[in-house]
């Protein structure tokens, strides 16, 4: 189901709560919310569509790839980089690594773990911070 974007920041600054089973019903809403919105956003925080799990949608180029309770185990490669938000005004200016390593449940309650490089590292790091309720 596709959902308002929340732009309220101090919801959006309060970190979110460990996801479970009972939440898989918010890759499918992550998922329609993203296409609905995909001319200007590529990656998405449950909390951007009012629920504080950590769950998080990314464009990785042809498909969407949804992570429950992603954790970025490594970084490599730090630059300096502008980004904006769905839910803020304007852009701003932020640290993020090249490659990260992530883990993190899929929508199927599997065990992942994947490395990423470039645009879709820098997309999840950004989503990951909106689960920590940083507001970039």
């Amino acid at each position: 189901m596709i959902k308002s974007i929340v732009k309220d920041t101090f919801f959006l600054s309060q970190p979110s709560v460990e996801a479970t089973k009972a939440d898989l019903y918010l890759a499918e809403d992550l998922q329609d919310t993203l296409e609905a919105n995909k001319e200007a956003c590529v990656g998405m925080a449950a909390n951007m569509i009012g629920v504080k799990k950590r769950v998080i949608i990314v464009n990785m180029g042809l498909i969407n790839l949804v992570m429950f309770n992603p954790i970025i185990t490594a970084k490599s490669l730090p630059f300096e980089t502008e980004e904006s938000c769905l839910s803020l005004t304007g852009s701003r200016k932020t640290l993020r690594y090249q490659q990260i390593e992530v883990s993190f449940w899929d929508k199927y309650w599997q065990k992942r773990s994947l490395t990423l490089t470039g645009f879709s590292a820098q997309i999840c790091q950004h989503e990951i911070d909106h689960l920590e309720g940083i507001i970039i």
